[in-house]
């Protein structure tokens, strides 16, 4: 039957070196083919940030959008963890500690990205054998 797959879709930094790194981690962790990338700064990016009326003053790392519902920040690092092979769905044990303290450590990684990481030019530019990841 033809039914068709509701792939999951990160929303990325596609200037933030730690973002890129983080989006080659999932894909190759992403065994199911659950997810679908688009940088925030591309068209699609841009169309999804204003039909689910996300404020990008406030968020400019990393959303998750799943049917229709987005997270953000801790909860969308978290929930991602959960679809990946290996070990990492147990990192979703953490969300038993109150969003408040997760998103602490969350902003203050994301708050210092820059220097820490670096940053690019331009938006990555997914490989032949990844275009088909990417919105």
């Amino acid at each position: 039957m033809g039914q068709s797959i509701e792939h999951k879709i990160i929303l990325f930094d596609g200037v933030c070196n730690l973002c890129n790194g983080a989006i080659n981690f999932v894909i190759k962790r992403d065994k199911r083919n659950v997810f679908k990338f688009a940088t925030l700064q591309s068209e699609i990016g841009k169309k999804l940030l204003s039909e689910f009326n996300v404020d990008t003053m406030n968020i400019d790392s990393m959303i998750l959008i799943d049917g229709n519902n987005f997270y953000i920040k801790s909860s969308a690092a978290l929930r991602i963890a959960k679809y990946l092979t290996g070990g990492y769905p147990l990192l979703s044990g953490f969300f038993i500690f109150p969003r408040f303290i997760r998103n602490a450590a969350y902003d203050y990684i994301a708050r210092n990205r820059y220097k820490w990481f670096g940053k690019k030019e331009s938006c990555m530019i997914p490989t032949p054998e990844l275009t088909s990841k990417f919105l």
